[in-house]
């Protein structure tokens, strides 16, 4: 989605602590379905294609500024308001005569499309200096309130702690998200003062300031609260996450996917589902899972770091952990565990196995309890499984190990040489059956605990007792 033609700047005010969140990094890094809050606003503001993204920072947050690269990122040296922010981005901006699109780093399921409606709100007329991105809330508390005239334009914005108790009566509050006119934005700026209950620069001042200039404000109503909620608490976070996941779940089900309890389903920001894909309930996706067209996830299964094909069928409890592939039409069972292992197509792990470190070929049967034992206390070693093989029960691979196409592994072996093509590898103890030794044994059990005690001797001195 673009703006328009006319040179469009975005700056996202990202310098808070997050020190009510108790955290020690900067608080936009912190997560939403696995992926820092910074990341969806870039997302959002990447679809306007702006001519350029300007990322705000405090002091010591290099992480921050490694995760916005290659977007610029500017220093606010004292964190002392959010005008005093914008302030610290206007020497990335000198001479620039397009609009600059003002964000909040902290409200990260701000829309594309919330945005673009508020960059042409300020593009009306030419007497439009401000827009401003605004909501209705039924409990305003802590947001500023939108004060208007008569044609509807904001006469100033008030802060929950400057305002009246009229003022806080008002229900349309401001999201921190603005349009402003380049050419005019330095010389407003430097207007500003501090004189309010935090001794700190509001932009929120500016629409007054832009009106002794005979520029309006403008206002863009969005109606989806939840995509400008602030976040400031690890409360807020939690309600952030629900509300990108609630987006994610609605997603998939508009695009075909079936879940049986989609409340009980949890995704990552990357999760990437095919057609006609079915989902039981009680299912997590970490990072960097995507699957096939018609393939099954049952219930209690958790997935990360997988690829898997069409028509697959995986779990119930299953867990299939980062970099696996798994083919089209595989089964993975109850109680089983794939780790950075490739599955060919139709192969079975039905149930109650490990494969880790594995390259499995295409229509294998892997038994009950079988498991590739790859590490050796120091190092990983891999099994290679070719076409069409049979693996019994409870049987243990020991890597490295090779077992060629069409071998048989009896059930309860322990391999640890290479097996050719079609051969069948055993490796048990001797059999021995000793006849009638289970009942001899009984016997012996059953003596040992009927039999009765000697009586003890009574050492007592018959002479010491009283009569």
């Amino acid at each position: 989605m673009t703006a328009t033609n006319r040179p469009l700047a975005c700056v996202i005010l990202a310098a808070g602590k997050g020190q009510r969140m108790k955290s020690k990094g900067p608080k936009v890094m912190n997560e939403l379905l696995g992926w820092p809050m910074i990341k969806w606003l870039l997302e959002s503001v990447r679809r306007l294609e702006p001519d350029r993204i300007i990322v705000v920072v405090g002091p010591g947050m290099e992480e921050l500024v490694q995760a916005v690269h290659p977007c610029e990122a500017v220093l606010q040296p004292q964190q002392d308001g959010t005008g005093s922010a914008l302030k610290s981005a206007m020497g990335l901006l000198q001479k620039f005569s397009g609009d600059v699109l003002v964000i909040l780093g902290d409200t990260p399921m701000i829309t594309t499309a919330s945005l673009w409606h508020l960059i042409q709100a300020r593009r009306q007329s030419a007497d439009v200096g401000i827009a401003v991105l605004a909501t209705e809330m039924a409990n305003p508390t802590g947001y500023g309130r939108l004060l208007l005239d008569a044609d509807g334009n904001v006469v100033r914005i008030r802060e929950e702690k400057d305002a009246s108790l009229q003022e806080k009566q008002v229900r349309l509050v401001n999201t921190g998200a603005f349009c402003m006119d380049g050419k005019r934005l330095e010389r407003w700026l430097g207007s500003l003062n501090n004189r309010n209950a935090q001794k700190e620069y509001y932009i929120t001042d500016l629409p007054e300031i832009a009106a002794r200039d005979g520029y309006k404000t403008r206002v863009h109503v969005t109606f989806d609260n939840d995509e400008v909620r602030g976040c400031n608490t690890r409360a807020e976070l939690f309600a952030l996450e629900r509300i990108a996941q609630q987006r994610m779940r609605e997603h998939f089900m508009e695009r075909g996917v079936a879940m049986q309890d989609p409340q009980t389903v949890y995704f990552h920001f990357d999760t990437v589902l095919g057609e006609n894909v079915t989902i039981e309930p009680n299912v997590y996706f970490g990072p960097g899972v995507e699957i096939g067209d018609g393939t099954r996830v049952r219930a209690f299964s958790h997935l990360e770091g997988v690829k898997i094909g069409s028509k697959s069928v995986i779990g119930p409890f299953a867990r299939i952990r980062p970099g696996t592939v798994l083919g089209d039409e595989v089964r993975i069972g109850n109680f089983v565990e794939i780790k950075k292992s490739s599955i060919g197509d139709r192969s079975k792990v039905s149930h109650l196995g490990y494969v880790g470190d594995c390259e499995m070929g295409e229509d294998v049967n892997f038994g009950c309890g079988a498991i590739t034992v790859n590490y050796d206390g120091f190092e990983k070693h891999n099994t290679l499984i070719g076409k069409g093989v049979m693996v019994g029960s409870n049987s243990n691979l020991i890597a490295p190990l090779i077992i060629d196409d069409g071998a048989f592994i009896a059930a309860g072996s322990t391999i640890t040489q290479n097996v050719p093509a079609d051969a069948l590898s055993v490796s048990r103890a001797k059999e021995e059956v000793r006849k009638g030794w289970a009942a001899i044994y009984r016997q012996k059990k059953t003596e040992r605990t009927t039999k009765k005690p000697k009586p003890v001797k009574d050492k007592t001195d018959p002479q010491k007792v009283e009569s």
